[in-house]
């Protein structure tokens, strides 16, 4: 039973790397949804975007006012 454990924690299949810091996360555990597998968090998601893809998704974007 121990051998499995090792096996699981050496698994490197859904370890990826952050693309702004380099830190080593489970992509699987990343806490936003939209880009799990590019970045470790938020912060470094805003960090290099400017923006994140879950705000932009919640944007309720207002209509244009029409020219008289």
């Amino acid at each position: 039973m121990a051998t499995a454990t090792i096996l699981s924690i050496s698994d490197q299949t859904h370890i990826k790397e952050c693309r702004r810091c380099g830190l080593r996360y489970d992509w699987r555990r990343s806490p936003s949804s939209s880009l799990k597998m590019t970045y470790c968090g938020s912060l470094c998601e805003q960090a290099d975007l400017g923006f994140t893809i879950e705000a932009l998704l919640r944007y309720d974007r207002q209509p244009a006012p029409i020219a008289a």
